[in-house]
This record gives structure tokens, C-alpha cells and sequence, in this order.
């Protein structure tokens, strides 16, 4: 049992998108060399700053008792709610891994308002120290700070690209003459589906894990894609003029338009995934063949799916579908969607024995270090991981979400 710890709080998780560190970070060796490779890479972040502020005050505190150690734990790069959640998810493991009674908190003062409730609700508080860059302290506050945010690709996309969008639509809309209410619409779906439901990050996941190349195959699938994507726009505005001409309107007019595109749309998603499993195979990736195809399998049952209900709700041409085919095809779909994952569980588990995982360091999918593998359970489909504690957990085969020099898994409590 730790009685006190130095506690440094990387809200924003520079440690790991630009030193390639995930937290928890536990040992005063451990601390130095990640505050030093921190420094290298960006020597104005003021994170390293706090870092070495928490290194020495762990060696000051080391001198007059014997129980303290020190920590650093991060959060993520889109802070909010998912920084938040990562920051307590490492502090209820270090609480509960070494037992501590209380914490001396190191940070750089930018996001106390929002960690304090955090580390209080966790561990009592002795000190809390807040670290500034002496040649600047009141432009961290201030000037600084928003000047470092803008260079981040997030915070300029919602503080420079939204307005820059809304005001692109705007003009647009204005010299075609077809009025504000598109570009309502379009602006009103970015905001509830993008960023009201968190699609946006999904979304921006997706596109950043094409890794377009032109050194790679699959750049020949990913182009055609996109030009099969810009084809379905095309086809969805004829299919609106001809909705028109039809006098459909309201939920026929988008059925209408939907049932167009359906099949293009999931030619798109094919070829992206055609793409990623090229790769996989040009990288001896092979356990992640597994992943896209359940990925592929889930666009034809859902484009399926979507076919079938637009031509239902339209009904203008034979062969006309009736409601009960269209439950039957929902039943099958689910039919086909469990015995499939039945299958390709099956052949990634196999995968996964094929691998050789043991020894390899395990991270979860927000950049956190979680420890490493020390074994592999075939028979229980499990692998058994000891973290910086020098504790042992078991997770199952289905957590891992890839294998490479690393072994990636779900975000673990």
C-alpha cells in the first residue's frame, strides 16, 4: 500500500499522440523517460513542464517518507467527456492497484475546474500544484493557450471550419437561388448526427484508418469509392427530379431516392473494405481479414435491408413488396448476421492462436498502456495480461480489436 502519490494529469493526452506514451505512466524511470520524449518531440508542450515539476517534487517528498510514488495519467485528445472517462478509468485502477490514501496533484492549470471534481471523488487531495511557464503565466490563462488550441486540427475545425462551412453554404445557396432552408437542413444533420450523437469522430476514424497511399494497392479501391460515392450523389439528384415528376413527396421521395443509391453506396463500402483487406494481407496482418469482413457483411445485409424497405414504403413498380416480406427479410438478416459472427469468431480465435502474442505490450483503443501478455488461453479464448502493478487480468479473444507489434484492445476499466 502506497500512502501518498504524486498525481500529473495529462488531460488533453500529448503523452500519447506526440510521444507515443499511454498512461498510466508509474515509477519516477518511467516518468523521466516519458517527460524527456515528450520535450523532444514538442519542447513548448506545458505538460512536460508539470512532468518534471512532479519528478522533483516526488524526490523532495521521497526524503521525508518512505511511501509515496509517483504517477501520471492521461486523458484524450478531444477532451470532454471521453477524457474525463479515461482519467477515471486510470485513477480507479491506480486507487485500486496500489491503495493510496492521498495525492499531491501536479497540473498546468488549464483544465482544473474540470478534473478537480474527478481526483476528488477518487483520493483525498493534500496539495494541488498548479505549473507555469515562467516567461508567460498570465498568456497561458489567456492568448496563449488559444493560440496553441488553434494549431490543433480539432479545435480549428470547430472554432475556424464550422463558420467557414456555414458561411461557404450560405454564399452558395445565394448565388444559386435556391434559398436558405438546404442549407438548414444540411447544417441541422451535421449538428445532431455529427456531433449531437458523436458520429463526427466515427466518422473521422474511419477515413484516417483508409491510410491512402500511393505506394499501396488498395489506393486503386479506395479512388474507386469515392468516385462510385460521388456517382451516388449524382444518381440521388436525378432520383429527386424524377420523385418529383412522379408526385412523390415526404417519406415516398426519400424512399424513393434511397432505393436509387442503395446499391452504389454499398459497391463504395465494398471497395473500401477490398482495400483494407489488401493491405492486410500486403502487411501480414491476417487476424484483421476477420474484422472487415464482418464489416462487409453487415453493408450487404444493411443495404439489403434498406433496399427492400424503400421499395416497400414507394410501392410504384413490380415486383411490389408487401410488409410481411419485408419482416422476412429482417428475420433472415438476423438469422444471417448471428450465424455468420458465429463463424468468423470461430476462424478468429484460430487467428489469434496463430499469432504469437506473448510479450507483446497491450494498449486499449483510447492510447492507454494496460500491460503485457504473458499468456494465451486457447481453450477459454482469453489472453492474460500483467499490468504496471504487476497484476495479472484475464480478457477475452473478442476484446482484441488488432494484433501487430502491438496488441490493441477495448478500452479496459
Amino acid at each position: 500500500m502506497v500512502e501518498t502519490i504524486v498525481l500529473c494529469i495529462d488531460r488533453d493526452n500529448d503523452l500519447s499522440s506526440k510521444a507515443g506514451i499511454g498512461g498510466p505512466i508509474v515509477g519516477r524511470k518511467n516518468n523521466l523517460n516519458a517527460a524527456t520524449k515528450l520535450a523532444l518531440s514538442d519542447p513548448e508542450d506545458v505538460d512536460a513542464n508539470a512532468m518534471f515539476y512532479a519528478i522533483k517534487l516526488y524526490d523532495s517528498l521521497l526524503k521525508s517518507r518512505k511511501s509515496v510514488e509517483i504517477i501520471t495519467i492521461t486523458g484524450d485528445k478531444k477532451l470532454g467527456y471521453k477524457a474525463d472517462k479515461e482519467i477515471s478509468n486510470q485513477l480507479d485502477r491506480v486507487v485500486r492497484e496500489l491503495g493510496a490514501l492521498s495525492c499531491v496533484l501536479v497540473s498546468d492549470g488549464a483544465s482544473d475546474e474540470e478534473v478537480m471534481p474527478i481526483i476528488k471523488s477518487r483520493i483525498k487531495i493534500d496539495s494541488n500544484k498548479i505549473v507555469y511557464v515562467k516567461q508567460a503565466k498570465e498568456l497561458e490563462k489567456t492568448y496563449y493557450v488559444i493560440l496553441e488550441k488553434l494549431k490543433d486540427p480539432y479545435y480549428a475545425k470547430i472554432i475556424l471550419g464550422v463558420p467557414a462551412l456555414f458561411l461557404l453554404l450560405i454564399s452558395l445557396s445565394s448565388y444559386s437561388g435556391v434559398g436558405w432552408q438546404p442549407i438548414g437542413i444540411v447544417v441541422g444533420l451535421y449538428l445532431l448526427f455529427l456531433k449531437g450523437f458523436g458520429w463526427e469522430e466515427k466518422i473521422t476514424d474511419f477515413f484516417k484508418d483508409l491510410n491512402f497511399s500511393f505506394e499501396r494497392v488498395s489506393w486503386v479501391a479506395n479512388v474507386s469509392a469515392i468516385i462510385i460515392f460521388v456517382l451516388s450523389l449524382l444518381v440521388a439528384g436525378n432520383a429527386y427530379n424524377t420523385a418529383l415528376n412522379l408526385d412523390l413527396y415526404g417519406e415516398k421521395m426519400y424512399s424513393y431516392i434511397l432505393s436509387s443509391i442503395t446499391s452504389l453506396l454499398l459497391f463504395s463500402a465494398l471497395f473500401v473494405v477490398l482495400g483494407k483487406s489488401i493491405d492486410s494481407i500486403q502487411d501480414k496482418k491476417h487476424f484483421m481479414i476477420t474484422r472487415y469482413a464482418v464489416y462487409a457483411i453487415a453493408f450487404v445485409l444493411l443495404a439489403l435491408i434498406l433496399d427492400i424497405g424503400s421499395n416497400w414504403i414507394t410501392n410504384i413498380r413490380e415486383p411490389y413488396i408487401s410488409f410481411g416480406e419485408f419482416f422476412s427479410i429482417l428475420i433472415i438478416s438476423l438469422f444471417i448476421a448471428w450465424v455468420s459472427t458465429i463463424i468468423i469468431g470461430f476462424i478468429r480465435t484460430n487467428s489469434l492462436l496463430s499469432l504469437k502474442m506473448e510479450g507483446k505490450e497491450v494498449i486499449n483503443t483510447n492510447g492507454g498502456f494496460v500491460g503485457r501478455i504473458v499468456g494465451v488461453d486457447g481453450a477459454n479464448g482469453t489472453i492474460i495480461i500483467q499490468n504496471v502493478f504487476d497484476r495479472r487480468m484475464v480478457i477475452p479473444f473478442d476484446s482484441v480489436f488488432s494484433v501487430s507489434d502491438q496488441v490493441v484492445v477495448q478500452s479496459i476499466v
